[in-house]
């Protein structure tokens, strides 16, 4: 897979919390020549399925972003925002944005320079009530165009780094559904006999909700989630960030743990680079959702370094996504009808 230019093009859409249809829709097509079936459901989770006669395997990765929406329509014209997700008003001055009215708008994020403050606010931290996108736009010609409501998201581009490195908006998470691409990939030239569903889920920035419901459907025998962590950067303390260069996987009480030492029997085998981390009680992730669904689902959860976490220059490193997807498939390629047996015992 070109996995720059997936994610450059993936990375552009727009797709915030309960908004992923344009998303979903290319999603599912790239899942297309690599699935039996692909269908997006009535909350927009993309599930594409790889038809197996063995245990039914769910692999999870979240495409939905973090966002903000119009709140208010200032008489000059500014609008003012409201939140979707866990957007840091800190990193929003002079970021540039879409608004996404009956006309796509293209607007900067703006707020009073330091000259026109006091020195006490010039101390204390932006919040997001004191910020505005200006489009350029008088009042009357704003208001026939955008609605309150109407979505803004960031607007920017990928950028390629160096060592294998890019930077962009929305690596959190689409970058993991590159994984799940990846794996699809690399099973089209292995025999696996497991029955496997990619989903590609909705709605994790608010509450899991899609992996939630993609669970219930698809009611695994045993799941994989997909998400991002957080890479080290100066001055962050080491037991809260994980190093670049591998994948990242976690144990706690949401981690069945004979799969998980399954999965890292596998990464021995393969000669994949594996870093641990603890998550002592939910994960925060999709895998908190899949893993008490119904019955009950046996679950791991690997995730991909990330440095600049819900901010638009999000850093990962391609090459390990690929490992990931390399790790996944000779995972399920190596599962077979007595694979349960060994969880149990």
């Amino acid at each position: 897979m070109e996995i720059v230019k997936f994610l450059a093009e993936v990375s552009a859409m727009p797709g915030p919390s309960g908004h992923e249809m344009k998303v979903a829709e290319y999603v599912a097509e790239r899942f297309k020549p690599l699935c039996d079936e692909v269908r997006i459901d009535a909350m927009y989770n993309v599930i594409a399925h790889k038809k197996g006669t063995g245990p039914k395997v769910m692999l999870a990765a979240h495409m939905d972003e973090i966002a903000l929406l119009v709140s208010k329509i200032e008489e000059d014209g500014c609008i003012r925002m409201g939140n979707i997700g866990g957007v840091d008003p800190r990193i929003l001055p002079a970021m540039q944005v879409t608004v996404w009215g009956r006309e796509t708008l293209f607007g900067t994020i703006g707020v009073l320079p330091p000259h026109l403050l006091t020195e006490a606010q010039r101390k204390a931290n932006y919040t997001r009530e004191e910020l505005y996108v200006d489009v350029g736009l008088p009042f009357e010609r704003v208001k026939e165009l955008v609605n309150i409501g109407d979505l803004i998201t960031f607007n920017t581009p990928l950028t390629e780094l160096k060592n294998n490195r890019v930077a962009c908006k929305t690596m959190d998470d689409r970058a993991c559904v590159g994984i799940l691409l990846e794996t699809a990939e690399r099973l089209r030239k292995m025999q696996p006999t497991a029955d496997i569903y990619f989903v590609s889920s909705v709605q994790e920035e608010v509450g899991c909700r899609g992996a939630r419901s993609a669970a219930f459907d698809v009611a695994p025998d045993l799941a994989i989630g997909l998400d991002v962590c957080h890479a080290t950067l100066p001055d962050s303390r080491p037991d809260t960030t994980s190093d670049m260069d591998s994948l990242v996987a976690a144990m706690g009480p949401f981690i069945q743990p004979k799969l998980h030492k399954r999965l890292m029997d596998t990464a021995k085998a393969h000669n994949v680079k594996i870093q641990m981390a603890v998550d002592p009680s939910r994960t925060g992730t999709d895998c908190d959702e899949i893993q008490i669904s119904r019955a009950g689902v046996p679950t791991v959860l690997l995730s991909l370094p990330l440095k600049y976490m819900h901010t638009s220059v999000e850093l990962i490193d391609t090459q390990v996504l690929q490992e990931g997807g390399r790790l996944i498939a000779h995972f399920i390629n190596d599962l077979d009808a007595g694979w349960e047996d060994e969880l149990w015992i």
